[in-house]
This record gives C-alpha cells, sequence and structure tokens, in this order.
C-alpha cells in the first residue's frame, strides 16, 4: 500500500499543472477527482488508504458547506489542485477550497424556473466536468456552458436543443478527447433523444448522434437511423420516440470509443408508439460510438421493444476481467431492468447477465441471441401485469463502485414492482408525461427489504454480500483501497463498510438523506472523504418524510480522521397540524383528479400523493392554499419557488379535480 501512495503523489505532482486529455487518461495515478468517476473508466474506486478498515472510526466531519437549497442534491463533485467544483438544483455551480469548505465562487445559470415543468425528476444536477482551465455544466434549460475554472466567470455556452421542445439536463458532461459530451432527458414529454459532442475550447458542435429514428420523409442523419427506422411500426416520429441519453456516458481513450446509455421509449407503452411491434432500436440500448466521428460502431439492445420504462442510462464502467483464463476489455453495468450485464467493449458481444434482484418481467437471457425470454403476460396487452422491477428500477443513477482489491462491484440496488395497465384509447398530449399506461399504483409489500448494497462478483455473476435497508433508497457508493465502501442512505446516516465482507465498520447521522456519490482525495498527505447531502430527486416512491427528514437544508459534508467540526442544524421543513377540510366531491372527480395527478404532478410531488420531503407534500397545504388553488396551479402565484403555472394545459374543471384528489388524500392522513 505505501509504495502506491508514494507512486501516487509522485505522478499527481507532475499532472496537476494541467488537466488536458493526457492528465484525464491517467487519472488513476493522481491523489485528486478530476472526473466524474474519478478516471475514465469510472470505476468510483480511489487507491488512498490512509482511511482503512483499521482506523475508520476515528472519522468525523471536519468541514461542512450549507447550500441555500431544500431540493434534491445528486451530484458527484470534482477535486482539482485543492478546489472542490459541484452542482446544486437549477445547476448552480460552486467552487469551494478543498481544505477548508470557504467559497471561492458560484456561478449561476439563472434558469427561469418554469423549466422545472419539463424536468424528470426535479431540477436536480449529478455533475460537472474539468478541462484545461474550465468547468463544465450541462443547463436544466439545455445549455451545455463553459465556465473558467479561476474566475467562475461563463466563457461560453451554447443551447444544445430546440428550446421550443420540451428537453432537459440533468446529467453531468463528459469529456472525450478534446470534446464535451452532453445528452438529455424529456422522453415522457414526447422528445427525440440524442448525445452531442463539441469542442471544448470553443463550444462547436463537432458531431452528434440521434438515438431513434425520426420522420423518414425528411432522409436520415446516417446509416445507422436508416437501420434503426426498420425496426419501428407506424408513426412514431409523431410522438418523439424517446431514448433520451440523460445520464451514463464513458470514453475509452485506447479504443476511441465513446459508449452511451439510451433511454426509454415514450410512450412508455410499446403498442402504442410501435402498433405493429418491432425492437425500437436504439432504445434501450448501449451504443459504443467513434470518438471522432459519433459514428455507431456496435449497439446492444437489452429490451427489444422496451414497454416498462426500462433504460440503459444507468451507470457504465470500463474493467479488464480475467473470464475464464482470458483477459477481457468489458463494459459492466446493471440497468433498471434487474441484469448485471458484462460485455466486451471492444465488439459489444454479450459475455453473461445475470439477475441481481428478484424480476417478474423475463426468466432469463438467452446467451445465443442475447434477447431476455419475457414472461407470458408481461407486456400487459390483454390485462394488468404486476412488473418487477418497477420503473425506479433494480439499479438508477446511483454510482456503483468497483473495487480491483477485491474484484467486486458495489451496487445500490432497489427491489420493487407496480402494476402495469395499458390505456387502450391513448391519445398523445403536448406539455403532459405521456406513458401509454394508467397511473402505476406501486404494489406493496413486494420485497423486504426494499433496498440493498450488494457486493457482486462480475466474473462469477454471483452476490458476495449485501447489506438490507428499511428505506426505499440508498446512495451512491465509493470504493477504496482502505478495504472500504462508503455510502449514504435515505436514513439519514452516512457509513463505511468493510469491502471483503461487508460488515459496517463506522456510520453517523447527517440530518438529512444521502443518495449521491461520495468521493475521496489527498491534500497536504491527508486523506478527506466529501459528499452532498440532501434529498435527491423529487419521486415519491422514496418516501422520505417517513425518515422524518422534511426537506431539510442541503450541504457539502467532508470527513477526515479525527475531525472535530460540528455537523450543521438540521433545520427542515415543517408543516402545520393536520386541520379539517369539509369538501364533497363525486367519486368519478376524484378518479379524474388522479389521473390529471399522474399526468402534471407526481413527478415532483410523488406517486399517490407521497412526497419525498424535498417538495412540499400537497396532502399538508394550509388551507389558505386550497382556497387559492387556481392561482397557484392555473397562474403560477408560486413559480419563484419553482412551481410553474399550467394555464395552458389545465382548465378550472381539471384544477377542481385534482384539488378533489389531493383532499381525498389529506383526509385519508393518520390524524
Amino acid at each position: 500500500m505505501l509504495n502506491r501512495l508514494l507512486i501516487l503523489l509522485i505522478c499527481a505532482t507532475a499532472l496537476t499543472a494541467q488537466v488536458d486529455s493526457k492528465a484525464l487518461s491517467q487519472a488513476g495515478k493522481r491523489s485528486d477527482w478530476i472526473t466524474n468517476g474519478r478516471t475514465l473508466a469510472e470505476e468510483h474506486f480511489s487507491p488512498l488508504d490512509e482511511i482503512n478498515d483499521k482506523n475508520v472510526e476515528r472519522l468525523g466531519l471536519d468541514w461542512s458547506f450549507v447550500l441555500d437549497t431544500r431540493r434534491g442534491l445528486e451530484a458527484t463533485p470534482l477535486v482539482v489542485d485543492g478546489v472542490m467544483y459541484f452542482s446544486s438544483v437549477w445547476s448552480l455551480v460552486y467552487a469551494v477550497d478543498a481544505k477548508s469548505g470557504e467559497l471561492r465562487w458560484k456561478w449561476d445559470p439563472k434558469v427561469p424556473r418554469s423549466e422545472g415543468l419539463w424536468a424528470c425528476c426535479d431540477a436536480v444536477n449529478r455533475g460537472v466536468a474539468f478541462y484545461e482551465g474550465k468547468v463544465y455544466i450541462g443547463v436544466l434549460d439545455g445549455r451545455l456552458a463553459a465556465i473558467d475554472a479561476k474566475t467562475g466567470e461563463t466563457a461560453w455556452e451554447v443551447q444544445t436543443t430546440d428550446p421550443d421542445q420540451p428537453y432537459t439536463i440533468t446529467g453531468a458532461p463528459r469529456i472525450a478527447n478534446g470534446k464535451v459530451l452532453i445528452g438529455n432527458g424529456g422522453a415522457e414529454y414526447g422528445v427525440r433523444g440524442f448525445v452531442s459532442a463539441y469542442d471544448a475550447q470553443t463550444g462547436n458542435l463537432d458531431w452528434r448522434f440521434y438515438t431513434v429514428p425520426g420522420d423518414p420523409s425528411k432522409g436520415f442523419e446516417s446509416p445507422a437511423m436508416e437501420r434503426a427506422a426498420k425496426t419501428w411500426t407506424g408513426e412514431w416520429w409523431t410522438l418523439g420516440g424517446g431514448g433520451t441519453v440523460w445520464d451514463s456516458i464513458v470514453y475509452d481513450p485506447e479504443l476511441n470509443l465513446v459508449y452511451v446509455g439510451v433511454g426509454n421509449g415514450s410512450p412508455w407503452d410499446h403498442k402504442a408508439r410501435s402498433p405493429d411491434g418491432g425492437d425500437n432500436l436504439y432504445l434501450c440500448s448501449i451504443v459504443a460510438l467513434n470518438g471522432n466521428t459519433g459514428e455507431l460502431v456496435w449497439h446492444y439492445q437489452q429490451v427489444p421493444g422496451e414497454t416498462w420504462d426500462y433504460t440503459a442510462v444507468q451507470p457504465m464502467m470500463l474493467v479488464d476481467l480475467e473470464i475464464e483464463g482470458k483477459k477481457r476489455k468489458t463494459l459492466l453495468q446493471a440497468p433498471k431492468n434487474g441484469f448485471f450485464y458484462v460485455l466486451d467493449r471492444e465488439t459489444g458481444e454479450l459475455i453473461s447477465a445475470e439477475k441481481i434482484v428478484p424480476i417478474t418481467w423475463a426468466t432469463h437471457v438467452d446467451m445465443k441471441t442475447g434477447r431476455p425470454v419475457e414472461v407470458p403476460g408481461a407486456r400487459y396487452l390483454e390485462g394488468s401485469f404486476d412488473v418487477g422491477p418497477a420503473p425506479m428500477g433494480a439499479h438508477n443513477w446511483h454510482a456503483m463502485s468497483y473495487s480491483p482489491d477485491t474484484g467486486f462491484v458495489y451496487i445500490p440496488a432497489h427491489q420493487s414492482m407496480t402494476r402495469y395497465t395499458r390505456i387502450k384509447d391513448f391519445e398523445h398530449g403536448d406539455g403532459v408525461w405521456n406513458l401509454g399506461i394508467e397511473n402505476g399504483a406501486p404494489v406493496s409489500p413486494p420485497f423486504d427489504p426494499p433496498a440493498l448494497l450488494l457486493a457482486w462478483d462480475p466474473v462469477k455473476q454471483e452476490e458476495r454480500w449485501r447489506v438490507p435497508f428499511k428505506q426505499v433508497a440508498n446512495g451512491g457508493t465509493l470504493a477504496t483501497a482502505g478495504n472500504l465502501v462508503f455510502q449514504g442512505n435515505s436514513s439519514g446516516y452516512f457509513a463505511a463498510y468493510r469491502a471483503d465482507d461487508g460488515k459496517k465498520l463506522w456510520e453517523t447521522p447527517v440530518g438529512t438523506t444521502i443518495i449521491a456519490a461520495p468521493i475521496t482525495y489527498e491534500l497536504e498527505g491527508r486523506q478527506y472523504i466529501s459528499v452532498l447531502a440532501s434529498w435527491g430527486g423529487a419521486l415519491g416512491l422514496h418516501r422520505a418524510n417517513f425518515a422524518g427528514f422534511h426537506g431539510v437544508r442541503g450541504r457539502m459534508l467532508t470527513f477526515t480522521l479525527d475531525g472535530k467540526a460540528e455537523m450543521p442544524k438540521a433545520e427542515g421543513r415543517t408543516y402545520p397540524e393536520l386541520t379539517e377540510i369539509p369538501f364533497e366531491a363525486p367519486r368519478e372527480q376524484i378518479q379524474q383528479g388522479a389521473r390529471l395527478y399522474a399526468q402534471h404532478c407526481q413527478r415532483c410531488h410523488g406517486i399517490g400523493t407521497n412526497s419525498s420531503g424535498a417538495i412540499a407534500d400537497l396532502r399538508r397545504s394550509d388551507p389558505a392554499v386550497f382556497e387559492n388553488y387556481v392561482g397557484i396551479v392555473s397562474d403560477g402565484n408560486f413559480e419563484p419557488l419553482g412551481m410553474p403555472g399550467f394555464k395552458e394545459w389545465l382548465d378550472q374543471s381539471e384544477i377542481a379535480a385534482i384539488k378533489s384528489y389531493i383532499l381525498d388524500r389529506r383526509a385519508a392522513l393518520p390524524k
């Protein structure tokens, strides 16, 4: 361990002068954290071992930085030359001293709060990129911006999406050979997905790869799109198609390949968007693109004809593994659908795929065809079907990590199930969620526990150990050479586990939830562990209210051995005592309100009105709010708080129906 650390420190001294393409390709030799997963391979592993399984019980808070937000924090921070860079909601960027937490600068893109209308889910941001003196951020409203790392001034910015279409950006940019790569979100609103590469110095568009085909009458952008069009039917382009690249992008400089995870279809229901079937390339696929041109080199589709909101945008990592006595360049991913995939990253060949959680939609993956073997009825064509994993997925955007010391991948996994029922007379609408299914209700309790920290052997494709969680969400992971795995959770704790057997060695209460990924770095011979803490995202599937965290202000927490700082006070959202609000409404109106709520409200305020705590629990609103429902919901009276007006999408009778549904749910709360 000592020799590895000595080499690390010597190399770090030589490399800190400039973060260029060479430095990024050698990021594993550094003691800081200069790209999203620490290295371009995105293993979220650090060779630092000052903090280890023998002394981690001495870990204490060294400094904290409290943010002026009570909404979700999901970003993985970067540390470059003693400065920490991270993003917050509404695409704000902060630069703080990595040793003291003192603010250097703050950058505000001044996103119109109405842009949050299109965001799934909430106005979150998952991080920044750093390259040659600039910090890069994908902005919620579709912009890509370059910021001077020293001054915090805007160097350039470019609109990457059509501003007239409901696109958003929540994912972190990546750097590939002098280019900034960025995707987007918005599939449920009816957009067409793509990933773009911009010149890092000028902001000029270099190349763009569309993930699904457009209108055939207008021609195809590439041979890949022409081939993909043969796997779609009907007039899918009028519905957008989906396939947004809202998170994982990974670059292999040796192969000069960019690996892009492609999202779900729009609408979710396969038959609604492609009525005569078809695989619908390149939905729910990993596509490998030429880093210079963006041309397709290979693809692997995990779920042909995707119809369950399954995506392949979850974190990918590039690891060389010895499989059956042969060294293989592999790509590892645990996506939403419940399987763990090992692919040959040179060719796209499927090496193995096994379940990490219980699955109801498929029995296994056929190794001859690479296709999942589906369970009869799982496509809910003739009736309802209880689908597991649910849309939250077996694994979502939360970072997983890999330790070369143990050979394990550490996965924040979830076990859940949702009932799917088709809307047989589905009609596409502008400005609303277009799922093609009824308001999917969680099937509860399907599994106990609902969340797990899994140590997974990617070679043997088997679980090695697990840690169960009572709460639904657990955070991204960090593995270190100190035989440790760090992870936060929605119960309000940050913990360290022994990497080889999963024994909990240390934990501390943090006064709020943690689902972002931690990082570690070394400054002046001292190792630090940092993590953003605050509820991330807004879907009520997580139900953080049950843990008692009602919109606590977010904070960056940094720990060291023998740290003595005090944890920031957890001053969260408080609700007035529930008072009875008499109301009468026909059952048909309440049911209409439930459907409208699912289309317009649940992405922020939670499925079934179960708020996450990051955004107000509508059931607990003050009576004055219910008296002014039209002003708030239609006219945008709360727009400064991020609640846009829905006048364009809802008339007063529909607002009244939603109000009745909320009041009905309020009446069901325990007194």
